[in-house]
């Protein structure tokens, strides 16, 4: 979710979009691999949770939370301030910052300017920058910064990147950058999957993180209670399963609501989205951090809810698995999401820097669920490092951990709650819910917590 504002006042815009075909690591494209034109009906898309309000194009410099205060009415964070708050540096002077360890970040289109603009974030707090390893996954098409689809894309990519590193400094990044295509009433994600898939395959990342998503509803055969279309897609979860790769979405920032196939409108009733809505996904929620200059907390964590909200609710696709029936007094008999959260909130956003917009280059204040998914993905390189092996598929392991204390999982439960667009949501109660999961982390804790729990993969 980008945030933005202008003099004219607030404005909401949803970049729509998708993924999709092929090239990777030096490897010659999979036989069978087209790109097919977009049917004209309204077809299932891949949406960058990117979308939202806009503060200020191009700021010189980062500001001081209270100057964002004074000037746009809300706190703006940091990585360091981040570190500060999710417990890391004690990780850090441990040595666990990722090292040895691949996130992979899939998005459509890319950014022409990752590099230089992952080195300039690093640059300005005194982190050091790592190489993007970027896979074109078909025939991407030339970066064109006045395609409102490109720019929305690129600048999920550079929250993906910059939010990955700042909290896993060590752990190699691999960018897959999809081209757009069509197949069979998806746009972008059947070449996503096949992306993933591919680069599982061939050992290549330990965690991926997703931070886009397609409301359950809009795929083809929902309304008929034919659930294939998305069926079949879950190929590169179900390898990731048995590869032991940690998959991640971003929960959505629709809250208990989500958009429809035309990615403007709102639902008027709860919809859930997949990928989160996967049970073999470890669902990513988001929280709203409230922060000292130090990065210390001033007061506990409440749920995003905004200029967007953390999305959660039941799956209408996918039964409850068997790692939530701890939870089944919340969850019903369906999947419910999100099983944990980050920071995601546009007031009390984060700093990234970018350049793929000549006309906007500088630093902007992003939020949403599309910033917690990396975030977490940062969370998991430390805990494979600690475990000297992949944690794998977390799910089961996660809700366990919830029920004993010094985990390091910090429950959110000051009853704010993700209703939004005027449908009612969840609130942040006591253990489990449907705002915020079992709540965040306390990384000191979590991340060894997590390597023990896990199983060699």
């Amino acid at each position: 979710m980008h945030i933005t504002r202008s003099a004219r006042g607030v404005a909401a815009s949803t970049a729509v979009a998708a993924a999709l075909a092929v090239a990777a690591l030096g490897s010659a494209p999979p036989a069978g691999v087209t790109t097919a034109a977009p049917a004209a009906v309204p077809h299932t898309k891949a949406v960058p949770a990117i979308a939202g309000h806009t503060l200020v194009h191009g700021v010189a410099s980062p500001l001081p939370i209270e100057q964002c205060q004074a000037k746009w009415h809300i706190a703006c964070y940091n990585p360091l301030q981040y570190r500060t708050a999710y417990n890391l540096n004690p990780l850090y002077r441990k040595g666990i910052t990722g090292k040895g360890r691949t996130i992979v970040i899939v998005d459509s289109f890319g950014s022409p300017t990752i590099q230089h603009d992952l080195d300039v974030y690093s640059k300005q707090f005194g982190l050091h920058s790592t190489k993007v390893k970027v896979v074109k996954w078909g025939k991407v098409p030339v970066f064109d910064p006045k395609n409102s689809d490109m720019t929305g894309w690129a600048g999920e990519t550079t929250l993906d990147v910059e939010m990955a590193h700042a909290v896993a400094p060590d752990a190699k990044i691999v960018l897959v950058e999809t081209a757009v295509a069509e197949t069979e009433g998806t746009t972008g994600l059947p070449e996503m999957m096949s992306a993933e898939k591919y680069l599982i395959d061939h050992g290549v990342g330990d965690v991926i993180t997703q931070s886009f998503g397609a409301t359950e509803n809009t795929f083809p055969g929902f309304s008929k209670g034919d659930f294939s279309s998305i069926k079949k897609l879950r190929y590169a979860f179900e390898d990731a399963n048995r590869k032991h790769v940690t998959v991640l979405a971003s929960s959505g920032d629709g809250g208990a609501t989500d958009l429809k196939a035309d990615g403007k409108t709102y639902y008027k009733k709860r919809v859930n989205s997949w990928p989160s809505s996967d049970p073999l996904v470890t669902s990513i929620g988001g929280t709203q951090l409230h922060l000292n200059d130090k990065g210390e907390r001033v007061k506990p964590d409440s749920v995003y809810n905004d200029y967007g909200a953390s999305g959660g609710g039941q799956s209408h696709v996918f039964g409850r698995p068997a790692f939530q029936k701890g939870v089944r007094n919340v969850v019903g008999t369906r999947r419910g999401t999100p099983d944990v959260s980050m920071a995601a909130a546009v007031n009390g956003g984060a700093w990234i820097y970018s350049s793929f917009d000549p006309t906007a280059t500088g630093w902007d204040v992003t939020g949403g669920t599309s910033e917690a998914s990396p975030l977490f993905a940062g969370i998991i390189a430390l805990a494979d490092q600690a475990a000297g092996h992949r944690v794998g598929n977390i799910n089961a392991a996660l809700y366990a951990l919830s029920q004993r204390k010094g985990t390091g999982i910090v429950d959110v439960k000051d009853g704010t709650g993700n209703s939004y667009e005027g449908v009612t949501g969840y609130k942040a109660v006591r253990g489990y819910d449907m705002a915020t999961g079992v709540g965040t982390v306390d990384a000191l804790r979590f991340v060894p917590a997590l390597a023990r729990a896990s199983h060699r993969g």
